[in-house]
């Protein structure tokens, strides 16, 4: 079996199913992802560092292990891409900025680590926004990176590079790090699907920056792919304690294959009030109900009136000092210069500093938010929420912040409350262009969001790719 398309095509779970039965090679499979890199990354800047000669090694290491023995990791020989936040032990990474351009780690990130432990192979890294803050992905050190279904577009941020690839088929599955959206917006973007787990579900040890502090109660990372199925694979991979990340618990995942649909109280949105989303945008939520209708206990249309706080909150805690973690951050790094999204980005926070009276009452306000949600779901019976992942579709280049931060209310909107959150492909734009929906449970509940969305995945139209 040689067909490059197919295996490009392919789910990650397929590819190491292939791989473990002697149907095709991991050296085939690694060969041709690569191939399909140097093809469309010319034109996408999604792929920073390219690790062919580490990976076809490794390919071939896995195939020798495929013919002695048959007890193998869930993924073994299958390649997996890695946004330039995460260390990679013997890879340059620079996590975007100038001050770390030459930085090569000797360790791998929690999350690397235990992929390589499941037998992934790591093909390379892939491009983001300076210190992962920001709806573009671009830099000093690599550029921008573009859209794969119109390069004049953003692939969004911060794991837009990652969201990229692996929608041209560059890459099966990768993983991404999500602070108000940085995962869902890009799978949003690029027609994947991105999750944002629980807040303290999975460690962010070797994650550059650490997002310590405040921003730890917004920051997760979490698996981008293009299927559900692969999400569902991977993120018990990621979970659980490191002994290091001291926001991890030790809470079981459960299985979304013992979620009974049948048992599930669904509502959904299509408007949080605060960025009325475009009717293509709205009918993909729509029609994700329509489907879920006869399996499911219960449907309604019903919306959080708490969802109208995210907007203001997620911008006063991310602007709290006013940009000086960034700038410190910067600093350390040993960066002298700033790319101008980031510095845009900056100038917005600084606009709102928050003296310690003002900041413990942001608290208190994240608190009574986290409550009015829990509550909407306590009162209207709610098992998972459907919402749109956007208002909009991938931005043009340079227009990643118009409307923020309402439009970025979306996804804010559970990085406040903690909660896990996935975005699929809904639908398609009038211009052609992907957009998605969300879907959302209460904390320690992915298995639901995972089996309704694996459901969605079943039923919903085959939408075409890009054709880069």
């Amino acid at each position: 079996m040689n067909d490059t398309h197919d295996l490009t095509t392919y789910s990650a779970s397929k590819l190491a199913e292939l791989i473990r039965n002697n149907v095709v090679s991991s050296e085939e499979v690694v060969t041709d992802h690569i191939s399909r890199i140097k093809q469309v990354n010319p034109k996408l800047n999604a792929v920073v560092v390219l690790t062919e000669k580490s990976a076809l090694k490794s390919a071939r290491e896995a195939d020798s292990l495929t013919q002695k023995s048959k007890l193998l990791p869930p993924l073994h020989g299958v390649p997996i891409t890695i946004k330039d936040a995460f260390e990679v032990a013997g890879v340059v990474s620079t996590g975007g900025t100038l001050g770390r351009k030459d930085y090569v780690p000797d360790t791998d990130a929690i999350a690397v680590k235990r992929l390589k432990q499941a037998g992934a192979i790591i093909l390379g890294k892939t491009n983001l926004p300076e210190i992962s803050m920001g709806f573009e992905s671009s830099n000093l050190v690599y550029g921008k990176a573009n859209n794969p279904f119109d390069v004049e577009r953003t692939p969004g941020g911060s794991s837009g590079g990652e969201a990229s690839i692996i929608a041209a088929g560059g890459s099966p599955f990768g993983i991404g790090s999500d602070a108000g959206g940085s995962i869902r917006w890009p799978a949003h973007c690029c027609g994947i699907v991105g999750m944002k787990p629980t807040t303290g579900r999975a460690p962010r040890t070797g994650h550059w920056p650490a997002f310590s502090g405040i921003f730890s109660l917004v920051t997760q990372i979490g698996p981008m792919a293009r299927s559900v199925e692969d999400i569902s694979l991977t993120l018990p991979m990621l979970s659980g304690p490191d002994g290091i990340d001291p926001t991890v618990m030790p809470i079981p995942l459960k299985d979304p294959s013992e979620v009974k649909l049948s048992e599930l109280n669904i509502t959904f949105h299509t408007d949080n009030g605060l960025a009325t989303p475009i009717n293509e945008i709205q009918n993909a939520v729509k029609n994700a109900a329509e489907i879920l209708e006869n399996n499911v206990k219960s449907i309604d249309q019903k919306t959080p009136e708490a969802l109208k706080m995210s907007a203001s909150l997620h911008s006063q805690i991310m602007g709290a000092d006013a940009g000086e973690t960034a700038r410190a951050i910067l600093k350390n790094a040993g960066s002298n210069a700033m790319d101008p999204n980031l510095l845009s980005r900056i100038n917005m926070m600084s606009t709102s500093p928050a003296y310690l009276p003002d900041f413990l009452e942001m608290l208190v306000e994240l608190e009574e938010y986290r409550s009015k949600l829990l509550q909407f779901m306590l009162t209207t019976n709610t098992d998972v929420m459907i919402g749109p992942a956007a208002p909009v579709p991938a931005t043009l280049h340079g227009h990643g912040y118009d409307g923020f931060p309402e439009n970025g209310s979306y996804s804010h909107a559970y990085n406040l409350a903690g909660w896990p959150a996935l975005v699929m492909r809904g639908g398609t734009s009038k211009e052609g262009l992907p957009v998605g929906i969300q879907i959302i449970s209460k904390p320690w509940c992915e298995e639901k969001v995972i089996a309704v969305a694996l459901e969605l995945e079943k039923n919903l139209e085959t939408f075409p790719g890009p054709t880069i």
